[in-house]
This record gives structure tokens, sequence and C-alpha cells, in this order.
């Protein structure tokens, strides 16, 4: 087997278990994605790590949209307001993080899901309310969240699900799997954003990257599925999107430490 073909077949595996991360969580996306890319493709520079599974990441999420979608579980006006004033942020953050050094990037970024991780923890007794929709009174707020989670998501060079969720259900108030559902609206929107500035500097795989979103296809549908089943059950997503988030988060603390 050659080297290419190993990387190519190890870049669809990552696509695989990102995908599947997508279509259960909404998030984990690039926070997989990345470190996969860094680590197990070996893609020497982490700022085409970035860019490619930014692009991989907004693919796939736009994949598993269209199978939350028919399901009913995305709230599409709430989505639509989210991701406008989010590209916004993505675009300016995206553009920062491309000048600072990769690894200091995914070492911060590790710091920021242990803080994630926490809020969900708390709140995943929450069931929240299933008619919850975006109102005038609450758009300033959904707006608000939407800005600061996209910067978040540019400068980090991610999907920014694990950001998203959240920051829907703190905004709205929506039950857990309209959040994951409708989160992929903006993790679409926050990818391509930070794909297209990044391609702007030449820092994406495209070979890679093709060979990434392949694998997503089977993953997006299949973590879907799991994620219907477990909504029946209260708190059992949260609890399982934060030991994901915790679990990623320590092993990029691990890798990247040195690079302070």
């Amino acid at each position: 087997m050659t080297p290419s073909l190993a990387r190519a077949l190890l870049s669809t595996a990552s696509g695989t278990l990102v995908g599947c991360s997508l279509g259960l969580i909404g998030g984990g996306g690039s926070v997989l994605g990345v470190p996969l890319m860094v680590y197990l493709v070996r893609v020497g520079d982490p700022h085409v790590a970035i860019g490619t599974s930014a692009l991989g990441v907004a693919v796939n999420a736009a994949l598993s949209l269209a199978d939350h979608a028919r399901a009913g579980s995305v709230k599409w006006r709430c989505g639509a307001m989210y991701a406008a004033s989010g590209v916004i942020g993505a675009w300016l953050g995206s553009s920062l993080g491309k000048i600072v050094d990769g690894e200091r990037l995914l070492f911060l970024f590790a710091l920021v899901m242990i803080a994630i991780g926490v809020v969900m923890l708390r709140g995943r007794g929450d069931p929240g309310e299933p008619g919850a929709e975006c109102t005038v009174e609450k758009a300033p707020k959904v707006l608000g969240y939407g800005l600061v989670t996209g910067m978040f998501s540019g400068f980090f060079g991610i999907g920014g699900g694990f950001l998203i969720v959240p920051g829907l259900l703190r905004s709205t108030g929506m039950p857990m799997l309209n959040a994951v559902g409708t989160s992929l609206v903006a993790v679409t929107a926050f990818g391509l954003t930070t794909a297209l500035n990044y391609a702007s500097s030449g820092l994406i795989d495209w070979g890679l990257a093709a060979a990434f979103i392949g694998g997503g296809v089977l993953g997006g549908a299949l973590g879907a599925r799991i994620a219907r089943r477990l909504a029946k059950e209260t708190g059992r997503l949260a609890m399982l999107f934060a030991v994901i988030v915790f679990g990623v988060a320590l092993y990029m603390l691990a890798r990247t430490a040195s690079a302070w």
C-alpha cells in the first residue's frame, strides 16, 4: 500500500468518526477532526489540518443536517438567525487564527473544551421546552451567542458544534435533540466560512478533504439515528457530549503542552 493511499484511507476513517460525532451530538467534528488529521493522518502543518478538517466538517454537517431535518428535529428560524451573526464572527476569528501558532491554538482550544463540558454537565437534567422558538424577544440573545461562538469557531478553525449546542440551549430553551439538529445549520455555515478563509491562503489538502467527506456520509447517518434513540432518556445526550469533550480535551492538552 502506498503512503498516499494509506493516508486517504486513514482520512476516510477519520471522516466516519467525525460524521458520527456530528450526527450524534451536533459537535465534536473539528474537535476530533483536527487531532485525527494531525496525529493519525499525519498532516504536518496544523493550519492545513485545520483548513482541511473545517471543509470536511462543513460538508459532513450538511449531510447530518439533512438527516435531522427529515426527522423534524431542526428549528430552522433559530438556526438561520444563529448562523447569520456567527459567520461574521467566524471570518474575523479565522483571520486571526491563521497568524497564531497552530499547536498553541490546539492547546487553548482544549482548555475551552473543558469549560464547556462542565457547563453541559450542570445543565444535563434540563429537558428543555419542546415548543421553544426564536421570537423577537429572544433575538438579541440568539444573535449575540451566534456572534461570539462564531468568533471562537473561526479562531480555532472548527465547526463549533460543541459551542453552538450550549449556546442554543441557553438562548432559546429548546430540548437537547432540537439543539443538536439545529446546531448543524450553524456548524455548516461556520465551517464553510473558515474553510474559505483557509483556502484563500492555500491551507487545504483537497484530496484528503474528499476522502474525509466520503467517510462522513456513513458516520453522519449512524450518529443521527443513535441521537434520536438516546433523546428519549433525559440527560443522556448531554452526558455523552460532555464525556467526549473531556476525553478529547485531555488528550489534546497532553499532546500540545510543549507548545508553551
